[in-house]
């Protein structure tokens, strides 16, 4: 069993056996790296409920229309959410990835589209629009999570494209 967590670990975090000097004086100054495997795995768990969580109850606001309680909770979420992956691969590497040539558009409507749904709805207090920034938000966010799965980006593709013809 540990070979497999093993294995598990070298494709998230993308880390060879062997390390160099430099690698672990990365590791070093990267936050979670003197966390152990399972210690990540469990923030990771605990980060990402509470995300979902937040984001549960975001929409949950939505019903009870308090549509500026649902932007903030909801964006909370995605944020949290997407904070959670930094413990499987450790703050710096997770944000080199996320800016990576297949993340970077889908990265920068996500994080854009957080920042405006904000705006909407604290700011100009503006719903409607705050409710737009959220779909966004859902479709990028959804759409960067698809750039970790090898061809699931050409799959909705390909069944989008079978769905509208």
């Amino acid at each position: 069993m540990p070979g497999t967590f093993q294995k598990m670990k070298t494709y998230v975090t993308g880390e060879e056996e062997d390390k160099s000097l430099v690698d672990e004086m990365k590791d070093e100054l990267d936050c979670c790296g003197s966390l152990s495997w399972s210690t990540r795995i469990k923030g990771f768990i605990i980060c990402f409920g509470i995300g979902m969580g937040l984001s549960i109850i975001g929409i949950i606001l939505i019903f009870l229309r308090k549509y500026t309680a649902f932007a903030l909770t909801y964006s909370g979420g995605s944020l949290t959410a997407l904070a959670s992956s930094m413990f499987l691969m450790g703050p710096c590497k997770q944000i080199k990835r996320m800016f990576e040539e297949k993340r970077f558009i889908a990265t920068i409507v996500m994080l854009v589209a957080i920042v405006l749904t904000i705006c909407a709805a604290v700011w100009w207090k503006i719903p409607a629009l705050a409710l737009v920034f959220c779909v966004i938000q859902f479709l990028a966010m959804a759409w960067y999570c698809l750039s970790y799965i090898p061809y699931a980006r050409t799959m909705v593709k390909n069944c989008a494209t079978s769905c509208l013809a």
